[in-house]
């Protein structure tokens, strides 16, 4: 058993990191993510036994490449960035995902577009789950919605980063970046050496070329298309693996509900005060809270759309974006209606009340 603290959640998350043996940071700050490469500079400083390095790139596009690189060796390599950051990394995302490497990326998202405020938003909810750069590709997109989760899923990030050896997103908004709460933190991974790390990822990371196998080569690029459309089918089983197997979701009060809000992050949150607003008033109201934005849970929503809920409010910091994934999931069986604020606004849970009641309930 870990011990209980009080932390920030960006701070809980960077030494949950560390606790699950990463000892690699490449980052730039910016706002509201920043403490988390702040954590690792203080750490590498007080705590040199545990072998820590951060490296402050010149630019995101470096991060994520060093990301990329360390990656490749085999090693478990964070970086830590909000949304203008994530724009400049996204050749580096698409490249990792091709390349089958495994890592964990951490977006604190802010209010766009472009550089915008830095206050909470969601409105990258696309970029995460959709591709933000070219082809046929996903990352694994873990939500988390208060302090403790933003220290488990790191861990959680790494694990499923390299079983599927694809790269692991940590998607949060401002406020559960910002906020501080009590949390439990898991007790620190033994050490690896560089000798344990070669011997499990040997069948595919490059640090060097030993006598007893042929060399490793990490790469993207097939100039024959034929091959390369191998390639894009085996990354397809991957992510149909991952839609099989690795959804995550939380349902509260949904058993009997005439109405669900599907909400993630820091919306879930404020929502779950709404689920109670509305049961105080006789309103038979539930909550999906989607934990893996990617996989989607589409086969839950769509379970609850057979059963017979009446219509699906998607309440999100965005003008609307996750709506269409439960529009998709829903299929038409029931009305799917969005409800968001923007530009670092957020909503209170009688606004999503009323909100509820005038897009579903009363019509």
């Amino acid at each position: 058993m870990g011990n209980q603290v009080f932390m920030q959640g960006n701070e809980a998350m960077a030494e949950s990191a560390i606790r699950a043996g990463c000892k690699l940071f490449f980052g730039y700050p910016i706002t509201p993510s920043s403490e988390v490469p702040e954590y690792y500079a203080r750490a590498m400083r007080e705590r040199p036994e545990e072998g820590i390095t951060f490296i402050q790139a010149e630019t995101e596009v470096a991060a994520f490449n060093m990301v990329a690189g360390a990656a490749a060796t085999g090693h478990r390599a964070m970086t830590a960035t909000s949304g203008p950051g994530f724009s400049l990394g996204q050749e580096a995302m698409s490249y990792m995902s091709a390349a089958d490497l495994p890592a964990v990326i951490v977006e604190i998202m802010r209010a766009g577009p472009a550089d915008g405020e830095i206050l909470a938003a969601q409105g990258d909810y696309f970029q995460a789950t959709k591709g933000g750069g070219h082809g046929d590709y996903h990352l694994i997109v873990l939500a988390p919605s208060t302090v403790q989760e933003m220290a488990d899923f790191v861990g959680l990030g790494f694990d499923l980063a390299f079983k599927y050896r694809t790269p692991a997103m940590i998607l949060a908004d401002g406020v559960v970046g910002q906020m501080m709460e009590k949390v439990v933190l898991a007790p620190q991974r033994p050490r690896k050496t560089d000798e344990e790390i070669a011997a499990e990822c040997k069948s595919w990371a490059t640090y060097g070329k030993p006598a007893d196998r042929q060399r490793n080569i990490v790469t993207s690029l097939e100039l024959q298309s034929e091959k390369m459309e191998i390639i894009n089918k085996r990354l397809q089983e991957k992510y149909k693996a991952l839609e099989e197997n690795e959804v995550r979701y939380e349902a509260i009060d949904c058993d009997d509900a005439d109405y669900v809000i599907v909400a993630f992050g820091s919306s879930a949150r404020i929502c779950s005060a709404t689920v109670e607003m509305a049961r105080a008033e006789g309103l038979k109201v539930g909550l999906l809270r989607p934990i893996t934005l990617y996989p989607f849970p589409k086969k839950p929503l769509a379970e609850l759309a057979a059963r017979g809920v009446k219509g699906f409010l998607s309440a999100e910091l965005n003008a609307g974006q996750m709506v269409e994934d439960v529009r998709l999931a829903v299929n038409g069986a029931a009305p799917v209606e969005h409800f968001g604020r923007q530009g670092g606004m957020m909503f209170a849970p009688d606004e999503v009340l009323a909100a509820l009641k005038e897009k579903l309930i009363k019509k």
